[in-house]
This record gives C-alpha cells, structure tokens and sequence, in this order.
C-alpha cells in the first residue's frame, strides 16, 4: 500500500506498515480456501458425492462472501461514528467468529444427516431440497463473515491513512496469494498428514490469532477518528470516469460470471488430461489463484507509476485470452498437463488485473462502495458455476461452452472502444485476433468430448454430472466418463456379482453401487433376484444399450430398479436391507471421492443395509501396498469376517465381508447354486467355456488377509484421513528413501 500513512501523531503500524495487513490478509486468505475445500468434502461425505451438493456449498459460500461485502460496508461507517470504537474491533471479532464456524459447521454437518435419515425413502427433489437448507444453515453465517473482511479492513485503513484509495486491490492482491497457498498446502500436505477435522483446527487456530492481532492494533490506534466522507479524492483512472463506473456493476458482474463458468467447464475438459486425483483439481485452483495474483501484483505495480491499463484494453485481451483454453486443450496436440494448465493463465492474469482495478476506481477507498462494488462480482460468480453446470455443458459441451462464454468479453470491449475504433489501429487488430480466434475455437478446435482419440463407433452423452462416451467394438467396448476410462467388457464385473451371490445362496435382493457398464448389474439379474443398481451420473445407465444387444429386455424386467444417485447417499436416504451388496467404486484407486466407498463410516452405513447373513462385495483395482492395507484393515475392522479372492485374469481383488460366516465352497457346491441363466450368464466370456470351469478359476485364488496387514502398520481409511486419495508426501517420502536420501 504505497501511502499508508497515520491521520495523527500515532506512530506507523509497523517500521513497514504494509508488511503486518499483508500478512494478517493472507492468513485470512489463507484459511478462507481451506474452509471452502474442507467442506465441499464434509458436505460430500454427509449429503453425497453429488453436483448439486457441491453446487450448493459453492453457490452458498459465494452468497456469504457477497452479503458480508455489502453489510460490512454499511456496518463500518455505523460502527466507527456512533462506537467510537475501530473497524479492527469489527475484523477482529468477524475473524473469531469464522474460527468458532470450524468447529459448529462439521457438527452441524452431522446433526443435518441424521435428520435426514427420518426421511426415509424420500424422493431426490424432496431430499435436494432439505438437505440444501441444512448445507445453508450450516455454512452461511461464516461465509458472511468472510465477505465482511474486506470493508473492515478498509475502513481501518481509511482511519490511519485517509489519502489512501487503492486499499481494495492491496488487500485482494494478500487474500489471493494467502487462497493459493491454502488451496496448495491443504491439498498436499494438512489432509493427509492430520485429516480434515484437524485441518480445520488449525485453521481456527490462525483465525483466533489474527483476532488477538487485530484488538491489539485497535489498542494501539485507539483514539484515532474516522475522517469524514472526502470530497474530490480520485483513485487512478481513466477518463471518462463517469461513464466507466456507471458500467463498472456490469463489467464486474459479467467477468464474474464468465470466469467461474468458465472453472467449471474447465474441470471437465481438463480432466482427460489431468485425470481425476484431488491434486488435479488442487492444480487448476492454485494455477487459477497464482495467474490471479499476478495480475493484481501487475496492477499494483502500475498504479505505483501511474500507468494503469485502459479498462478497454484489458477487455481486448480478455477476448483473446478467454478463446486459449478451448483451443490448446485439442486432444490432437497431445499436451500434457504444463500446457493444459498454463491456456488459463492469461485469462486469470487479466481478471486478476481488471477486477481490484475496477473496484478501487469504483470504491476510491470506501469501505461501503467497494463492498457493493465487489458483491456484484460475486454476484455473477454465484450464477456462472450453476448456469454452466446445468445449461451449459449438458446442452452444448465443454469447447462450445467455452467459446460461449468469451462471448460476453467480445461484447464488453466492443462496447468499451465504440467511440474511438474507427480511427485506433491497435483495437482493429485486436477485434479481427479475436474474431479469427472465435473462427479457430469454433470450427477447427477440438475437445475430449469428439472422440477423435477412440475407435468408432462413438455414442456421446452429456449431463449436468459429466460427459459420458461409449466407444469400440466386440469386446473392445469401453466406457469414459469426462475422457477418463472406467471399465471394459470384462468377465471380472460378472464374477463382482456371482460370487457373492453364491457364497450367500438364498438372496432375493441384491444393490450394485456404481452402474458402469451395467454387467454387474445384469449378471446378478440372472439370478431372479430384486436388483436395484445405483450411478452418480444419469448417462450412464443410458448408455448401457451400447454394450448389450439384450438391453431393451433387460431394462424391461420388472425386478430391476435403477437409481440416479450418490451410491451412499442412496443407503443414507432408504430403509431397506439387501442380501448381497456390491460396490465398484470408479477408478483409479486414487481418484477424488473414491475414499467414501473405502471408509470405515461407509462400511458402518453398509452393515445396516445388509439382511442377516447377509455379503458385502467390493471391488479393488489394485494400488500400492500401504493402500491395499489400508482398504483391508478398515473392511477387517469393520466386519468380523472377510474373505479375499485373486480375480481370473491375475490383477485386483474380490473383497468379500459379512457379520456372518462366509461358506468356503467347492467348485461343483458353486456351480450347484447357479440358476440356469446364472451359469450361462457367467460363461458367456469365459476365459473357461463351463461352469464348473469358470468355478474353479474364481475359487482358485483364496488370499489370507493377514497376509495384507504388516505388523506394526496402522494405515486404515476413514472420512477424516482418506488414505487413498491423499498419498503426494507418502510417495515423495518413499521415492526419496529409494535414492538414498533418508528421511
């Protein structure tokens, strides 16, 4: 802040005075994106791995951040005219409120599943929307109080350094370099090393801290009076100014809009890159955040010399750089992840710029003025997530929703430069870039969702969840879900199903958590059995005709139930008990989410679904040692007995887990138990042409799971410590000790 300075005689905050907010912002930051990615992943845990969960969470934290802007900004002029006392009394208290918030929300969490459960089997829509009003009720408050940080802030700023008007772009330049390392730091190191509930202790720990930091500075400071409303202060502009903050709401609402939208198509479109790991999308928000911080760096450094871009400029550029991610993520460059990352960093250096910018000239200093100011912004990031998830990208895919919304760009500079485009050279060359840009992106450019690396014939299908692609021929058919294999034509997913099935012996209701292609799901209707199958994305089951010519016959069955939904939520929202349930949870092992199907709450959940004798069948691709321990210890100490088979083609492990004894059968006591359908069923893709075969193939692989628990070793899943998917300083621990370097 280059002329923080004292109204009185006081002395300086500090010898630099702009080192201690810097710092106290960035904590503030710092602990703001962490809360966010800690309970997106509680909501999923307690309400469902599912889009309008996380809709919800996102859409009610921007909604808090843009209440507490503007009331903040009321309430400071209020506060510090009639209280006499400092904004920083206000900061302080809003920042310990947000730390006793870290530990109300993950309990509030709580008491909104349990009541949830009293709904029983309950329709989607009436569950979406009680479950919403929890989430709401839940995370609100906290986020007001996190919106409300930047005018408090400001106003102590225009206290002791009243001829200060770029206090806003200060403060957001700290709060996006503290949000990066909070999205960096949560992901790849707090998580796995103490779990989500330890995270947010700590956190409340650095909110608590900032708090005492903020009452001793309106200690010291105490006395200072707040200067009237100045008259005639201008913060650095371009001329007209006038007419460029009659517009400003505008721009900042549309920028708003675009740019998150914008975040959501690119975590589809980039996830056939970067695949599904919670450090892929840790990756997109650090890089989001870093290129962010940038510009806003870039713009303090101009206002330092005077020489702040045009707002008509920054719109041209805008335009251009919106267009790089829809045309460099072309599955046919064959990029890796540095590419696919750095397409978003000059459309997020740009916005880093444009919106402190646009904000200070509004704003000028005033705690009020910039916090309707910035609610505006928020206001369009709330709507953008929602209209790209549910309109967007279900309707028109992920490149042609890009080039949709660098659309309201081109409008925004065309607008800005109409006066003076006639006569100015560069902005003509800068609209006939855009255009042969939006030519390139629309004709030529290409995406994941075209298919253009499968074998035909392709079947594509889009939703609000994901892009689902189905693909080959024979039994080289496989299923993708956002570019990313799920599973292949198999006999493994048969075996998924019999198994149990046979090892139970007297089912007549069977749950198969995660659809897919739908064998597992058609394998155990073979046995006569209720079957309900469940799938996160509606695609899915949809594209299940492509992989069966008997599809039609199969979906007819009375005896079938398919299930749009979140497979534990499915369990969490119904009363019925099953004899046999089967999981496959979606690979890889490491992918984001997948620890709700390994954990010990979710085997919790399972056992109150399961009928007396009832089995407990799950899938496991295969991981590193310490995972494949973690996953048996937490289904050993889940169930008291568990038996554990080899699959037939030599990768993965059947898990198989009961409150009661699990029959050890013989191949022909096996296949004595399979309907006639069953057997056929089962042989229909071999590698054994009989039943009796096929038997002895499945059983010919027993392994002991003491066998998978080292002496000494304790790595279990749980929701709080989601071993699988949080593994970066295990591995680089264990890379470096294979080098020789210790530790």
């Amino acid at each position: 802040m280059s002329t923080l300075a004292t109204a009185t005689d006081k002395p300086a905050l500090l010898d630099r005075p702009t080192t201690l907010l810097f710092a106290i912002f960035f904590a503030s930051g710092f602990c703001g994106l962490l809360y966010q990615v800690v309970w997106v992943r509680l909501a999923f845990a307690h309400f469902g791995i599912i889009t309008p969960v996380l809709s919800v969470v996102v859409s009610v934290f921007m909604l808090g951040l843009g209440i507490g802007s503007v009331t903040g900004g009321l309430a400071v002029e209020a506060w510090s005219r009639r209280i006499r006392l400092s904004p920083l009394v206000l900061y302080a208290a809003a920042e310990f409120g947000i730390g006793v918030g870290a530990f109300i929300v993950p309990h509030l969490f709580v008491v909104g599943e349990a009541a949830l459960l009293q709904l029983g089997d309950a329709g989607s829509s009436r569950y979406l929307l009680v479950s919403a009003v929890y989430i709401a009720v839940a995370v609100l408050p906290w986020c007001i109080l996190m919106g409300a940080t930047f005018p408090l802030m400001m106003g102590f700023v225009r206290q002791v350094s009243p001829a200060e008007t770029t206090s806003f772009s200060f403060l957001y330049l700290a709060n996006v370099a503290g949000a990066m390392a909070g999205a960096v730091v949560t992901a790849v190191v707090l998580v796995e090393l103490i779990g989500f509930r330890s995270t947010c202790t700590a956190a409340a720990v650095v909110n608590f801290t900032i708090s005492a930091m903020c009452l001793f500075l309106a200690w010291r400071y105490r006395g200072v009076a707040v200067p009237p409303p100045r008259q005639g202060v201008r913060a650095v502009e371009e001329p007209p100014a006038a007419d460029r903050e009659r517009w400003a709401p505008l721009i900042l609402f549309t920028t708003g809009f675009a740019s998150l939208a914008m975040e959501v198509v690119w975590t589809r479109a980039f996830t056939y890159v970067l695949t599904t790991t919670v450090y892929a999308f840790a990756a997109i928000l650090a890089v989001y955040l870093l290129a962010t911080w940038l510009g806003s760096l870039d713009y303090r450094r101009d206002v330092a010399r005077n020489a702040v871009h045009s707002t008509g400029s920054l719109l041209g550029m805008l335009c251009l750089f919106a267009l790089l991610p829809a045309i460099l993520d072309d599955p046919r460059l064959q990029q890796g992840a540095a590419l696919t990352l750095a397409s978003i960093v000059p459309i997020c250096a740009g916005l880093g710029y444009l919106t402190p910018k646009l904000i200070d000239q509004t704003a000028r200093g005033d705690p009020a003025r910039a916090g309707r100011a910035y609610a505006w912004n928020i206001a369009g990031s709330i709507l953008g997530p929602l209209a790209a998830a549910y309109l967007l990208l279900p309707s028109i895919g992920v490149k042609s929703a890009l080039v949709c919304l660098a659309a309201p760009f081109a409008l925004l500079y065309l607008w800005s430069v109409r006066r003076t485009i006639a006569r100015a050279h560069l902005q003509q060359a800068t609209l006939a870039g855009v255009l042969t840009l939006f030519f390139v992106a629309g004709i030529f450019s290409r995406s994941f969702e075209d298919g253009t690396y499968l074998s035909p014939p392709i079947e594509v299908r889009r939703d609000y969840a994901a892009t689902v692609i189905a693909a080959g021929t024979g039994m080289s058919k496989q299923l993708l879900v956002n570019g990313i294999g799920i599973t292949a034509l198999t006999p493994i997913t048969k075996v998924m199903a019999h198994l149990p099935l046979a090892l139970n012996g007297h089912a007549r209701s069977g749950l198969v958590i995660c659809f897919g292609m739908g064998t597992s799901t058609r394998s155990m209707l073979s046995w006569g059995i209720d079957t309900t199958a469940v799938d996160l994305v509606p695609s899915v089951p949809k594209s299940f005709g492509f992989f069966f010519a008997d599809a039609p016959a199969v979906l007819a069955n009375p005896r079938l139930n398919i299930v749009i939904d979140d497979g534990r939520r499915y369990l969490l929202r119904s009363q019925r008990r099953y004899d046999v349930i089967v999981v496959d949870p979606p690979p890889p092992i490491e992918a984001a989410g997948s620890s709700l199907l390994y954990s010990r709450e979710f085997y919790t959940l399972v056992k109150a679904h399961l009928q007396p004798n009832g089995i407990f069948a799950q899938w496991f691709p295969g991981a590193d040692g310490r995972t494949l321990e973690a996953v048996t210890r937490s289904l050993r100490d889940s169930f008291p007995y568990l038996r554990i088979y080899g699959s037939i083609e030599g990768w993965g492990y059947h898990f198989l887990a009961s409150q009661s004894p699990i029959p050890e059968l013989s191949a022909a006591e096996f296949v004595a138990r399979l309907p006639p359908a069953a057997r056929q069923d089962l042989t229909e893709w071999g590698p054994k042409r009989s039943p009796l075969g096929m038997a002895q193939d499945i059983l010919s692989r027993p392994i002991d799971p003491d066998r998978l628990l080292p002496p000494g070793k304790t790595a279990e899943i749980t929701d709080d410590r989601p071993f699988n998917e949080y593994f970066f300083l295990r591995q680089e621990l264990a890379r470096w000790r294979r080098l020789g370097l210790g530790l």
